[in-house]
């Protein structure tokens, strides 16, 4: 475990299906990492999938996004016959953070999590699932919850929002953070409810927030425009990142980089290896002093830094 000065964190962005233990397990063991945060979207209930993510051997804190709730609409109210959120958030348990504060007094970091299964702008998604699990049932509601969920973070540790969604406020150009990109006008789809529960903790300095994690915005653009801005350094410093690197998982020898998104296509006669994308971030006194996108290479049992490009740098 390193130190409370020097810690090092690993953001897995939206998975959508590309996901193997033994290669992922690899890549994480590679990286080291004091903490590993994912942002959801893990398949569309995919809980073969969820339950391996809560099989990493690391501290970890998970939100669901709304592709994590494709298809249920609402609880079941059989014991006997859950439905695939229940199920999924049965196997996170605390892990998923939900308008919910994780300590880890280890690392002093504390994760708070936003309102999940989040599609972003204006209107809640899920609103019976919000209700019925979370009691949230407006945006002025999810907004207090996750303020409610920030007050209480001990003094000497460093404190991350973990959203599926981010904020409004980041930009509204189709590139930018938020920005529709799918949308020639772009516009800005982040979570009004997130930008208002960071408003309220930091009004008269209630808590400082140095770091808000999301995805659901993936980087490469809708219609060949090119990439997304993936990182924004605040006026105070809070720095928001996009970990939605969409496909994380590249084949090697494939020309258009096509995902492999299931266990079978890794035991093709193709497949000699993958670059796995996470994006991570280094820790030292409380500020955040560097952000890469990194590409892990795994080949059989030999694994390798294959890319690494640097979001952020400070002092």
């Amino acid at each position: 475990m390193a130190s409370s000065s020097s810690i090092r964190i690993v953001i897995v962005g939206d998975v959508h299906d590309c996901w193997n233990f033994e290669q992922d397990s690899k890549a994480l063991q590679f990286l080291q990492p004091d903490l590993v945060l994912f942002t959801g979207d893990f398949g569309e209930e995919n809980l073969e999938v969820v339950r391996s993510v809560a099989n990493i051997q690391f501290a970890k804190a998970v939100i669901l996004g709304n592709h994590d709730c494709w298809s249920t609409k609402k609880f079941s109210r059989s014991e006997k016959d859950k439905d695939k959120v229940q199920l999924q958030l049965e196997c996170l348990g605390k892990e998923h953070v939900a308008y919910e504060r994780l300590d880890l007094p280890l690392i002093q970091v504390s994760v708070v999590g936003g309102r999940p299964f989040s599609v972003g702008g204006k209107s809640l998604f899920r609103n019976k699932l919000l209700s019925a699990r979370y009691g949230v049932k407006d945006m002025d509601g999810s907004a207090k919850k996750i303020q409610k969920a920030a007050l209480g973070t001990p003094e000497d540790h460093f404190l991350i929002l973990l959203a599926h969604n981010g904020p409004t406020g980041l930009g509204s150009g189709l590139n930018d953070i938020c920005g529709k990109d799918w949308e020639l006008d772009g516009g800005d789809h982040g979570d009004p409810d997130l930008e208002c529960a960071i408003s309220l903790l930091k009004e008269n300095n209630q808590i400082s927030i140095p770091l808000v994690v999301f995805g659901h915005m993936h980087k490469e653009l809708a219609h060949d425009n090119g990439f997304r801005k993936m990182i924004v350094v605040g006026t105070d410093n809070t720095i928001y990142l996009n970990g939605a690197i969409v496909p994380r998982v590249k084949s090697f020898g494939d020309d258009n980089k096509r995902s492999l998104d299931d266990e079978s296509s890794l035991s093709s006669p193709e497949a000699k290896g993958t670059a796995r994308a996470f994006t991570l971030v280094e820790l030292s006194k409380g500020r955040v002093t560097r952000v890469a996108e990194s590409w892990v290479s795994v080949v059989e049992d030999k694994t390798t830094l294959k890319e690494e490009h640097i979001l952020f740098e400070g002092n």
